[in-house]
């Protein structure tokens, strides 16, 4: 059985419909997954490589968490900032990491461009990073999370009250802890632990969890290894 599967798509910019390849459930298990949820495949067929729907004819690009419909302003406004520019193009079969990676900023481009959700423009940051992380390219990789970060801070403050604030604080604490700011993720990991209203016994030992790690790091400096993959919350 082939992995991939095509779906069909229409495109909330120019209304054409195009086909776009997904990855079958059977063959979405990780090897391993991180602590701040990135998982890992054997597979070369990465589900994270096709979250993002690109249409062909236009190029307007985004994720199945994206708006539903776009105002004629906001079309306008595409065309005249990438769609003009836009040569057809077809990301709908195989996807190799590097074009992975052009999906995912193309995705983000369109975001700022129709004032996407923060929620929204927080995960296709975090996943850009995750895809620089499976290349080794740490600099790039540390970027991005910093530029993630600060959206699912944004996002907290904005639009924390209709999302699992447990894991939220916890993604925020992680993401400090991993770009070299403990203090700070020892603060939000703290408030998940500390919150007698936060029920998510698996955030709750997540952040105890990310905290003692954070002890040893400490104690032990540059000596000490972080486990590559180590999350089953």
């Amino acid at each position: 059985m082939d992995p991939l599967y095509l779906t069909s798509i229409t495109c909330i910019c120019c209304e054409s419909t195009y086909k776009t390849s997904r990855v079958r459930p059977s063959f979405k298990k990780p090897s391993g997954r991180d602590t701040d949820f990135c998982s890992h495949y054997k597979t070369e067929f990465n589900p994270d490589f096709y979250v993002v729907r690109v249409c062909p004819k236009c190029g307007f690009s985004a994720t199945e968490s994206g708006k539903t419909a776009m105002t004629t302003a906001q079309k306008h406004l595409y065309q005249e900032t990438l769609g003009s520019r836009w040569s057809y193009r077809d990301y709908g079969g195989t996807r190799t990491k590097e074009q992975a990676l052009e999906c995912y900023k193309l995705a983000l481009i369109c975001a700022g461009i129709i004032d996407e959700k923060e929620r929204v423009i927080a995960g296709i940051l975090h996943h850009i990073a995750w895809l620089y992380r499976y290349e080794n390219l740490k600099e790039q990789e540390l970027r991005f999370l910093r530029h993630a970060l600060d959206a699912y801070v944004a996002v907290f403050e904005t639009e924390s009250g209709s999302l699992n604030n447990a894991k939220l604080m916890y993604l925020i604490g992680e993401l400090n802890r991993r770009i070299g700011e403990p203090n700070a993720a020892v603060k939000w990991f703290s408030r998940v632990v500390n919150d007698k209203r936060i029920e998510d016994a698996s955030m709750i030992r997540a952040c105890r969890d990310q905290w003692q790690l954070l002890r040893e790091q400490q104690q032990f400096g540059d000596n000490y290894e972080d486990e590559p993959a180590a999350m089953n919350a």
